[in-house]
Formats: C-alpha cells, sequence, structure tokens
C-alpha cells in the first residue's frame, strides 16, 4: 500500500523506495509497482508526504535532463542541415535517420551520469560520497560498468526518436497546410510534439519497463545481493512469463500523460527559441 511507501530523499529500506522522481515519473513508479490506481497513487503522494514530495529527486533528473537535451537538439540540427544539403529538403527519411543517430550520440555521452543519477536517487548520499561510489566500481568493474543499462536505453530511445521526429514533420506539415499557415506556429508544434510523442511513448513502452525493471535490480543487486538479469532481453522474458504480454505495457497511461506534455513543450519551446534568435541574428544584417 502506498501509505507504507515514503517517497521522500532517505536511506533505503525496500526496492519501492530505491528511485525518486520529478511529479508525474514519481508517479508512474508509484503506480509501476503496484501501489494501487493512478489516480489513488498521485492523491495519496501529495496527502502523505505533501505537494513539495511531488519534486523528489528535481537535482539527479537535471544531472541528465540538461547535458542530453543540449547534446540531442544540436546533433539533431546539425545532422538535418547536412542530410538536406545532400538528400533535398523534402526527403521523408532525414528526420528518422537524424532523430536515431543524435538520440544514439546523447545516450552514449551522457550514459555515466545515468549511474551517478540512479545512485542520487535511491541513496542520499552527498557528492564526495557519490565520488567514492563512483570511483570504486571503476577500480572493481573497469571504465565499461559505468555505460551498463546503455543497451536497455538505447533500444528504448532511438527507436523512439526516430518515430517521434519521422510523425512530428509529417504533422507539422500537415496542420501547417490545413491551417493555411506558411510556416509552424507555436500551437503547430505543441500539438505535432504531443501526438508524435504519444505514439512512439507507446510503442516503445516494453522497453521503458524494461528500464523502470532494471533500476529495480540495480537495488536488488547493490543492497540484497541478489543478481541481475544478463541482458535485457532476459528481462522482458522474465516480465513476459511472470505477468504475460500485458506487463510490456504496465504505466501505459501515466507514461502518456508524462511523454505527451513532456514533448510538446520540449518541442514548442525548442522551435520557438530558434525562431526566436533566427530574427534576432537576421536584424544586423538588415541595417548594415
Amino acid at each position: 500500500m502506498l501509505s507504507k511507501l515514503d517517497c521522500k530523499p532517505k536511506a533505503i529500506h525496500s526496492p519501492k523506495e530505491s528511485v525518486l522522481y520529478t511529479p508525474v515519473a514519481l508517479w508512474i513508479i508509484c503506480v509501476f509497482v503496484r501501489v494501487g490506481t493512478a489516480k489513488d497513487a498521485f492523491v495519496k503522494i501529495i496527502k502523505i508526504e505533501g505537494i513539495k514530495s511531488l519534486w523528489s529527486g528535481l537535482p539527479p533528473t537535471l544531472i541528465m535532463t540538461l547535458p542530453t537535451t543540449v547534446i540531442y537538439f544540436t546533433c539533431y540540427d546539425q545532422l538535418s542541415e547536412a542530410l538536406r544539403s545532400r538528400l533535398g529538403k523534402d526527403n521523408d527519411h532525414i528526420p528518422i535517420v537524424a532523430g536515431s543517430l543524435s538520440r544514439f550520440v546523447s545516450v552514449t555521452v551522457v550514459s555515466p551520469l545515468e549511474l551517478i543519477r540512479t545512485r542520487m536517487q535511491y541513496r542520499k548520499l552527498s557528492y564526495k560520497q557519490l565520488n567514492m561510489c563512483i570511483s570504486s566500481k571503476v577500480v572493481r568493474d573497469g571504465w565499461l560498468s559505468l555505460w551498463r543499462g546503455w543497451s536497455s536505453t538505447v533500444l528504448r530511445d532511438v527507436p523512439f526518436s526516430a518515430m517521434y521526429w519521422y510523425n512530428y514533420e509529417r504533422f507539422k506539415k500537415m496542420m501547417c497546410k490545413n491551417l493555411g499557415a506558411h510556416k509552424s506556429t507555436f500551437f503547430i508544434a505543441f500539438t505535432s510534439g504531443a501526438a508524435s510523442g504519444s505514439i512512439a511513448a507507446v510503442i516503445t513502452l516494453p522497453f521503458d519497463v524494461v528500464k523502470t525493471h532494471r533500476q529495480t535490480e540495480l537495488w536488488e543487486s547493490e543492497t540484497l545481493k541478489i543478481p541481475q538479469s544478463a541482458s535485457t532481453w532476459a528481462v522482458m522474458r522474465k516480465i513476459v512469463t511472470k505477468n504475460g504480454i500485458a506487463g510490456l505495457f504496465a504505466g501505459i497511461g501515466p507514461r502518456l500523460f508524462k511523454v505527451a506534455p513532456a514533448c510538446a513543450i520540449m518541442i514548442s519551446t525548442y522551435e520557438y527559441g530558434k525562431s526566436f534568435f533566427s530574427h534576432l541574428n537576421e536584424k544586423p544584417n538588415q541595417h548594415p
């Protein structure tokens, strides 16, 4: 029951307490570990822990989000421009290739930070203790251990990005045509982002479920000394054996509730910012 689940940062006593997230992500974890319905989980978190607890784990979340977003969008823009110059502006394969490659690069570069974030989320460590924890892991298991969990992240995020950008560009063109707009507006970007993000989220949900299981297994491995599953596919087989195919789509409602607005806000803000600075850079050229 959720009444026994303390969502505040503290020493960890059970797998259900092993991950701390910002508002909707915290809710997803609570639903995923079967503490009740989505609505019940959200209400009880606020009632028991207070509204501030919904933002538990914000610093470790930002550790991942900021560099990932910067690398991701920079790579996507550069790759898109390079591919358009070679393949033409209207080639439908450009968003797929650019989206996949940019996500692959960002996941690979930032993957060690995932390890740091996970430890910050389920242990209340100072930065000095965190440094000692990471250093001892490198000494014990080698540098490649910092990329543990990379495969499950790539299997989730690369297909997500390919589908997201392909559908986003198509929805954007379709809406511009239907609304008679010469270029994308904030509303068009927001709506296209939400729709394309929802589609990609549903299709890649099984890999997100595997990722969540891996985070729980990390706690079990290091705290209860229970060995982790060898691979992403081993985790997937374990889920199907225990809960059936439906187990791979656990938490679909909360995930959509998180991903759709996140994608909409991110892409519309990005498009608006890009347009704003583009116009800003054009002004000096208009007045020599």
